[in-house]
């Protein structure tokens, strides 16, 4: 079998009877600067679009000192909200004229570290980070060589730039609703207790029942990881220590909520008295039998704004505001929500 070639410069000036500098200076948009003539322009540019010619990334990178790539660190790729960021962070790249890199760390930090040097030896021109790390140590170090702009989660107390959603006063204003109906029994299924969101959902969770005027009782509070089978054993052990479904549930996340739907419908609990509120959104949701109220979140939003941060810090322009909060909006679909 004939062994393929990637069609050069070199092969583009020998088709078309030019050297080489005449070749490049007309496949880079210079040839009226150095006063080729039209017939010569047109000649090689006719030849490189008959060849299938594609100037290298790597040689303009070493000319313009940027690689065009972006890293993005996340968490989970089968995580709904990281999946639409994700997509609508390859559609903004593709149209500036960039690639997206994606690592996924599955919230270990040992592996996101060894995901962030894979992207730095790509030589990204900056990362997008939704990290699991406690401390943002590394990613400081890292800021002083490329920009990093924190999404969806702070690390700690880092000043590093974030674009994260708004998660407590929407949580609050969900709960709030939903607790003056259910004043006895209200459970919070969640994440790690460590990271940002959990936090901040929490938090939300329990201003929600001040408002209501109940006493948030410690045995409502239950963390797991954010990955469906992790709800799905929450719930699991909630339902067998309660003898029953709970009276009102809140799960923090889409996946906690895919894991807790999925043991209702293997234990045909679907219609069950359940009063179901969550933190994200899916338009399957709209399908179902069981009436859930969510907080959704801007993932476009997220995404853009996160773009345009990371882009303007690597144009080494002045950011207008470093930390961006996303509004959300609720989604109300239980009768007892709506009026």
């Amino acid at each position: 079998m004939k062994q393929t070639k990637r069609v050069t410069i070199s092969d583009i000036a020998k088709l078309a009877g030019v050297s080489k500098s005449t070749a490049s200076l007309v496949l880079n948009g210079r040839s009226k600067e150095f006063r080729v003539s039209d017939e010569t322009r047109d000649r090689i540019i006719a030849l490189a679009h008959q060849q299938r010619y594609q100037p290298s990334i790597h040689a303009r990178s070493l000319r313009s000192n940027r690689s065009n790539t972006l890293g993005l660190v996340v968490p989970e790729m089968t995580n709904y909200g990281f999946a639409v960021i994700s997509r609508e962070l390859e559609m903004l790249c593709r149209e500036a004229g960039l690639q997206l890199l994606i690592a996924c760390t599955d919230e270990n930090a040992g592996q996101e570290m060894m995901a962030v040097n894979n992207l730095l030896q790509r030589q990204v021109d900056g990362l997008i980070v939704a990290s699991s790390m406690f401390s943002d140590v590394e990613y400081r170090k890292i800021n002083q060589q490329l920009p990093v702009v924190q999404f969806d989660r702070v690390i700690g107390d880092s000043d590093l730039p974030l674009v994260v959603t708004e998660s407590v006063e929407s949580t609050a204003e969900l709960v709030a609703k939903v607790a003056k109906q259910h004043q006895d029994e209200f459970y919070f299924i969640g994440g790690p207790s460590r990271i940002s969101p959990t936090h901040d959902r929490l938090a939300g969770f329990k201003l929600g029942l001040e408002r209501a005027g109940i006493a948030c009782q410690p045995e409502w509070i239950i963390h797991g990881s954010y990955h469906p089978s992790s709800g799905y054993e929450m719930f699991a052990q909630l339902c067998a220590s309660l003898g029953r479904p709970p009276k009102a549930l809140f799960t923090a996340a889409c996946g906690l909520l895919e894991g807790v739907l999925r043991y209702l419908n293997q234990h045909n609990l679907m219609d069950s008295d359940l009063r179901l509120c969550s933190f994200d959104d899916h338009y399957l949701f709209d399908c179902l039998p069981l009436k859930i109220d969510t907080v959704a979140q801007d993932c476009e939003t997220l995404a853009r704004n996160s773009f345009d941060m990371i882009t303007t810090l690597i144009e080494e322009r002045p950011l207008e505001q470093s930390r961006i909060y996303v509004p959300t909006h609720i989604h109300w679909r239980h009768p007892d929500s709506r009026g």
